[in-house]
């Protein structure tokens, strides 16, 4: 007997649920979907299966889709006759939008790309999403699709933690900092920026919004179970991003490079005059969002730059240099 994917059976318990007016009981649903009924053992034990439906229904709605319970009428309460159901009117797509079959391969080929954590199993989620709304499967272009992962070990957590309003306890080490402090913050969104994933939430302690590096989060991210998550706004991606972008365009650095040098080549890619030419290459304003980040990068083309300003990014610059020079003295010769 062939496997049934998870992506497989979420899509049939879906078709099935829009498919049916009245809605079906889990007897109904274990014995006729496709990826239940092949276990499904009449008057047997059912107990792994019936489980396995429930964190069904649980992704079923983390997509967003609208699934009900209907109980009978002449037996309240009873969940062995309980039914299940999406409603069409409230599934399907606005009057106004729709996609074309290339629109839908599209954004199934975009699902496909992340391969490692939360988001392997968003991208999957996203799959079953879109094959309800139509489009052929198993399309051969989607086989080519790249592979993205995610090297920040927080990131999972912090998704399932902001998908289930929880508050999260961590250790952050900020820059200039001997050592981590711990952070209660109520995520509201995790976004990418600049190539590195940013927390906006909610720090329970500061009683403010705060933005967090993941790249700094120290050792694991925790659930606090006695702490109940502020209610946020639909739009806390978009003014996480709004701020960081506020930042970097106002915070500015004026640097030199070695004309013709690696520097040159990869910061000239990144900087622009204010008309929005190309600069002279041997002097290149850069706008960033982390003076450290910056330093670190500056740093590691060595005498290929030279920081004109701010005073601080130039002090750090120097600092991270002369530390790897006395890192690097050679040692003192005795007799």
């Amino acid at each position: 007997m062939n496997r049934v994917t998870v992506e497989e059976r979420l899509f049939s318990l879906v078709l099935a649920l829009i498919a049916t007016e009245i809605g079906l009981t889990k007897a109904d649903i274990l014995s006729t979907v496709q990826g239940y009924r092949q276990r499904y053992v009449h008057s047997g034990d059912n107990a792994s299966l019936e489980r396995q439906f429930e964190r069904d229904k649980d992704d079923i709605r983390e997509l967003g889709i609208p699934l009900e319970t209907v109980e009978q009428p002449d037996d309240p309460g009873n969940n062995r006759y309980l039914r299940y159901r999406i409603p069409k009117g409230l599934y399907e797509l606005p009057t106004d939008v729709s996609f074309s079959g290339d629109e839908l391969m599209l954004l199934k080929l975009a699902a496909t790309v992340w391969r490692e954590g939360s988001l392997s199993a968003e991208s999957r989620r996203a799959l079953t999403k879109l094959n309800a709304l139509g489009g052929a499967d198993g399309d051969p272009v989607l086989g080519y699709a790249p592979t993205l992962r995610v090297r920040d070990a927080s990131f999972e957590p912090l998704s399932k933690a902001m998908d289930r309003a929880h508050v999260v306890s961590f250790l952050y080490l900020k820059p200039g900092e001997a050592a981590p402090r711990r952070r209660q913050v109520a995520p509201r969104a995790v976004v990418q920026h600049e190539s590195r994933w940013h927390l906006f939430g909610t720090d329970l302690d500061a009683g403010a919004t705060r933005t967090f590096l993941l790249s700094r989060i120290v050792g694991p991210v925790v659930v606090v179970p006695d702490l109940v998550a502020p209610e946020s706004g639909p739009d806390a991606g978009q003014t996480a991003l709004a701020e960081l972008d506020a930042l970097s365009a106002a915070n500015v650095a004026e640097i030199e490079v070695l004309p013709g040098s690696d520097a040159a080549v990869r910061l000239g890619k990144r900087a622009a005059d204010a008309s929005g030419g190309a600069q002279p290459i041997a002097a290149l304003v850069l706008h960033y969002t982390d003076l450290n980040i910056l330093a670190d990068e500056l740093s590691g083309f060595g005498p290929e730059v030279l920081v004109l300003s701010p005073p601080a990014l130039r002090d750090a610059v120097l600092d991270r240099l002369l530390r790897v020079r006395d890192a690097h003295e050679p040692l003192e010769v005795r007799s």
